[in-house]
């Protein structure tokens, strides 16, 4: 039977890397032509003004077909920043890539089996100590060697179990993620494509669990368990024994949102305790990984906040504009996606008591149509950038733009008149 040109390269490769005492992981050149791991994308690099607020876009990839950054809660810088995971859907495939920032150049990281790849477009983050990449993939957990680009699987999911969001303690030594009860037999679901299910799904009250997965070897271990459904597992970047993770449903009608997790002892407790109808969530770790962001409404309102994990020090106030998603870098720049009425990138500050904004940072024109092509705005946690996917001409593309001055920013009010 005659084997294709990629399973040739591939094999040549492997030999060759073998020769020469490498890993066929780490043998970037073999396959470089035809598209496999270490394969080199020249750049796609757009770089271009706003029009509405002037601010500087770095577009990292223009291909036709969708490409998107990690969840906005997970960081997927790596290189001290230099260079960026992102997701895309090439050669009909669904493959990591890493992006150099400077130069725009990428280079392919996985070479999955199209038949393997989940339907979930945001399950991977990188490792804040080490130059690798946590990701799902064929229904286990994988790191993967951002130098030598050679990979291992951590963890297979239980039996009767999906894969959910994997993230990265902040000493590199653990993942944290969760597995979910798979009731695909029961209740027709499709969440990543318009939430079909969502509502069915969390009334079904699936059995969860958060486990903990050394990186270096060793047994994972389960920390916590429950009868709901458990989502949005977020390490602490500056506290290693800390994450958080949410109920996830309806807002209005979920027990409580928002959790903390003790790794080290399991004990958990409710963030930000809620009143009557007070549906808040989002939540999310600040830059200074003491405080937790997030939003959310109550019979005044729109609201958005912080508070401390062990809730004190909480900060909270009205809030003008409709958006998403909200993240920030402390409380100096909170942004959000918008909506359909304004497509924009937004911003407001913590001034004096209360939130100034919203001003204009820029016009995403995004669709949020399904979740891959979510704006989901993730501010660098120098405050300095913000990462978002936008899909104005079809394809959701990956973009970078730098935050000019608070005072250089046009008003929504203005940009609306």
């Amino acid at each position: 039977m005659k084997s294709s040109r990629r399973t040739f390269l591939a094999t040549t490769g492997a030999a060759i890397a073998a020769t020469a005492g490498r890993s066929p992981g780490s043998y970037a050149a073999a396959a470089a032509d035809a598209g496999g791991v270490g394969c080199q994308v020249a750049a796609e690099l757009i770089v271009r003004k706003d029009p509405v607020s002037g601010a500087t876009i770095r577009q990292l990839t223009d291909y036709r077909a969708h490409s998107n950054h990690a969840y906005f809660t997970y960081s997927a810088w790596y290189d001290g920043g230099r260079k960026l995971v992102v997701i895309s859907d090439r050669d009909n495939r669904t493959n990591l890539y890493g992006v150099d920032l400077e130069t725009g150049g990428m280079v392919q990281l996985t070479d999955w089996d199209p038949k393997k790849v989940g339907t979930t477009r945001h399950s991977f983050v990188t490792n804040p100590i080490h130059d690798e990449v946590v990701y799902v993939y064929d229904d286990a957990i994988e790191a993967l060697d951002l130098k030598t680009l050679s990979s291992r699987v951590l963890m297979r999911k239980p039996k009767g179990f999906n894969t959910t969001l994997p993230h990265v303690t902040a000493d590199g030594r653990f993942v944290v993620t969760g597995f979910n009860e798979d009731f695909s037999d029961r209740i027709r679901l499709d969440i990543n494509n318009g939430y079909v299910g969502f509502d069915a799904y969390w009334a079904a009250k699936p059995r969860s669990m958060i486990w903990k997965i050394p990186l270096a070897g060793g047994e994972p271990e389960v920390v916590h368990e429950e009868r709901a459904w458990l989502n949005h597992f977020n390490a602490s970047p500056k506290h290693p024994h800390l994450m958080t993770f949410c109920h996830e449903g309806p807002w209005d009608k979920v027990d409580h949102r928002m959790w903390g997790l003790d790794l080290a002892s399991g004990r958990h407790w409710k963030i930000r305790p809620t009143e009557g109808r007070e549906p808040v969530g989002h939540e999310y770790w600040m830059a200074d990984g003491e405080r937790i962001g997030y939003h959310g409404s109550n019979a005044k309102g729109g609201l958005f906040g912080s508070i401390r994990y062990d809730n004190t020090e909480q900060v909270e106030g009205s809030f003008a504009g409709h958006c998403w998603h909200f993240h920030s870098h402390l409380l100096d720049l909170v942004v959000g996606d918008g909506d359909v009425k304004n497509p924009y990138l937004l911003a407001w500050r913590f001034r004096d008591g209360r939130f100034e904004g919203p001003k204009v940072i820029a016009e995403h024109r995004g669709s949020s149509h399904t979740q891959q092509v979510h704006v989901h705005p993730c501010v660098h946690a120098d405050g300095t950038k913000i990462l978002y996917t936008a899909d104005p001409q079809g394809y959701g593309q990956v973009n970078i733009v730098d935050v000019p001055a608070w005072d250089a920013l046009p008003d929504l009010t203005a940009v609306k008149d």
